[in-house]
């Protein structure tokens, strides 16, 4: 499995991100850099803890408050694979994201409104540069409870949705718990377990709630790919020599 260190981008710095609650969001303070600039942050990730790859949510592109287009390409010109959530719920969305750096489009429910644009959307993103972009389905949750941009999507299954997303073809999946961001509470696996019974095939990576290597293991014991890490990165209880390099 993997870890992919995380950085929520707003105001241009990168926050904190705790439960969810974004309005309080503050800067982050971190071991690994004197400031909250998210590019310094993103080179530490790469120089200092040898990670290849990042998650970036621009939390004002996701509210409909700006975006952080330049930020995001100076990360990926860093070499490092960026996974970006910029809120992307149509076809153009997916093009722009590829288009400004992002290795994989992040497509989370709560910003998605149609299930049914899942194909037009894995397609702009795999056409929108030479490269390609692959596209992930996130199964944003809070406490359980589905996270969707449209009723429709909100009140899915969220096995179906992702029976759907497999459909498209999208092959990679992240289960993230917003409530469990920043807590320090531990990761929830069990709507990962189910969809690694309705998917056996699928990539599966675990956000919110990693506290430490002790959780790492066990995720990778449970046989999921990898998991998305900011917290114990920031205050380094994680470092070089307890992240698992992925397969």
């Amino acid at each position: 499995m993997r870890v992919v260190p995380v950085l929520d981008l707003k105001g241009g710095v990168a926050v904190h991100a705790v439960r969810g609650e974004r309005h309080a969001y503050a800067p982050v303070r971190s071991v690994l850099s004197p400031s909250a600039d998210p590019v310094a942050l993103a080179r530490a990730f790469r120089e200092r803890l040898g990670c290849d790859a990042c998650y970036v949510a621009d939390l004002d592109a996701i509210a409909g408050a700006g975006d952080h287009h330049a930020v995001v390409r100076a990360i990926a010109d860093l070499g490092l694979a960026v996974w970006l959530d910029a809120g992307v719920a149509t076809a153009g969305d997916a093009r722009l994201a590829a288009a400004n750096g992002a290795r994989r489009v992040i497509v989370g429910t709560e910003t998605l409104t149609d299930p049914r644009g899942l194909p037009a959307i894995v397609a702009a993103a795999r056409g929108a540069t030479d490269a390609g972009a692959d596209c992930i389905l996130s199964l944003d949750h809070r406490g359980g409870q589905l996270l969707g941009g449209s009723p429709a999507v909100a009140g899915a299954d969220a096995t179906e949705l992702a029976a759907a997303a497999w459909t498209a073809g999208i092959r990679a999946f992240i289960v993230l718990d917003l409530a469990r961001v920043g807590a320090g509470t531990g990761p929830e696996t069990e709507p990962a377990r189910r969809l690694r019974d309705h998917l056996p095939d699928a990539e599966i990576v675990l956000g919110g709630g990693v506290r430490g290597k002790d959780d790492l293991r066990a995720l990778e014991r449970g046989g999921y790919q990898g998991a998305l890490v900011g917290t114990a990165l920031h205050t380094g209880v994680l470092g070089p020599a307890d992240l698992i390099a992925p397969a």
